[in-house]
């Protein structure tokens, strides 16, 4: 198995270089690696005390940002190497303050495992959620470098639990203890006679939280809204444009927010094409016009959790591919959020569902159907709104959980 999987590795490799000069994401996936031991052996400190923090993606980094920021305050005398494995992490999170260092990371071999641990001697490492790289995890458990997995969630189709899947168990035999999100998750791992797990809960709650408490104010939204009630429909992809575009001749008064996931100038520009009502971009155009238009796309990263503050309701997208994408950063403004099918991989989806505060949605016309609920049934409304409120707050905690186990450790 480690043949097959040191193959697929390499396989990986090549497959993005020559995909590169084509793909945007591919390129900056090599451009990120290039030089890069000369980077990390110039400027990470192996001297200090190194505390490692790998993520995926941009996701990833908003799960593990309160575990980072809570070392930085635990630890002051700690010095933070913060690796992303994707181009969506690392390119919008490059110059985030409180890492002292920021890189991608190498691909996983022996070579670069043993490279990054001698050069960056990390005394601790924390890997969040999902991430499994083989030679990484074995070489820190050669080092006898404590090694934890934060805010994991097991389901029981992962090949951990399956009758086949005794190699890929030795991935976790690595970690000195596991924070999972849930129960289930404690279960599973049980099963596979792993006892150094903890539930914790999940650190986004955090973050969530706390990015609401200090959300923007965004003069340009306010004069967009002006009293209106508001749909934000955050992270979209063109599936849900489809259902989300119609609805203006269903509800006249509302006015529509979209922030799509992929922001390309053709995208925002299919978007407002095919919008039937006066649609603007949110970079391009100005207050004296913004207030006439009933949708309004933002064309720019960075200000979707501030923008769901002034939603009525919340729309989730990816739930028509392969998953939905955050549903706590709306849910934590209190506010019901809706979300296409694709959620069954998504834990906090499944409670918000049942507690009646989020709501799955297949078709146009259950779309339609749901939000002449919430904008009509005043207390439907109200009770969902508090549902999602109250729901985010008792979510509340993980990371101070987190941070003292380890420090106790």
């Amino acid at each position: 198995m480690l043949f097959l999987y040191n193959t697929f590795i390499r396989f990986y490799y090549l497959l993005v270089y020559f995909t590169s000069p084509f793909n945007q994401k591919a390129r900056y996936w090599i451009q990120g690696r290039k030089n890069i031991w000369n980077r990390i052996k110039e400027t990470v400190e192996p001297s200090s005390k190194i505390v490692w923090v790998h993520c995926s993606s941009l996701g990833e980094f908003e799960q593990g940002r309160p575990v980072i920021e809570a070392i930085r305050l635990k630890m002051p005398e700690a010095k933070i190497l913060l690796t992303f494995f994707s181009p969506s992490g690392y390119e919008i999170r490059k110059n985030y303050s409180c890492a002292d260092y920021i890189f991608y990371l190498p691909i996983d071999t022996r070579v670069n495992a043993r490279k990054l641990i001698k050069f960056a001697k990390p005394s601790m490492a924390i890997f969040i959620k999902y991430e499994f790289w083989y030679h990484y995890l074995n070489e820190l458990r050669k080092a006898n470098v404590s090694t934890y997995l934060v805010s994991a969630n097991f389901r029981p189709d992962q090949v951990f639990f399956k009758w086949y899947g005794s190699w890929y168990r030795k991935f976790l035999k690595n970690f000195t203890y596991f924070f999972v999100q849930n129960q289930q998750s404690m279960d599973l791992l049980a099963t596979i006679g792993f006892k150094n797990v903890n539930v914790t809960g999940d650190t986004r709650f955090d973050r969530v939280t706390k990015i609401a408490q200090e959300a923007k104010s965004i003069p340009l939204i306010e004069s967009f809204v002006e009293g209106h009630k508001v749909l934000v429909a955050g992270s979209t992809w063109p599936k849900d444009e489809e259902l989300i575009l119609p609805l203006v001749s269903r509800f006249p008064e509302l006015k529509i927010i979209i922030v799509p996931h992929e922001v390309t100038d053709v995208h925002v520009a299919d978007i407002i094409s095919k919008s039937s009502v006066p649609a603007v971009r949110f970079t391009k155009t100005h207050y004296d016009e913004i207030s006439h238009a009933t949708i309004l796309v933002v064309d720019t990263v960075g200000l979707l959790s501030s923008i769901y503050r002034y939603g009525h309701i919340a729309y989730i997208g990816g739930g028509f591919g392969v998953g939905i994408h955050n549903t706590l950063e709306a849910a934590a403004y209190g506010i019901p959020v809706i979300f296409g099918p694709n959620y069954q991989k998504f834990q906090e989806a499944k409670d918000l569902i049942a507690c009646k505060a989020g709501f799955s949605i297949n078709t146009v016309d259950e779309l339609i159907d749901l939000l002449n609920m919430l904008l009509i049934d005043e207390n439907s409304y109200l009770e969902s709104a508090n549902n999602a409120k109250q729901f985010v707050n008792l979510g509340v905690g993980a990371t101070s959980k987190i941070i003292e186990m380890i420090a106790a450790s």
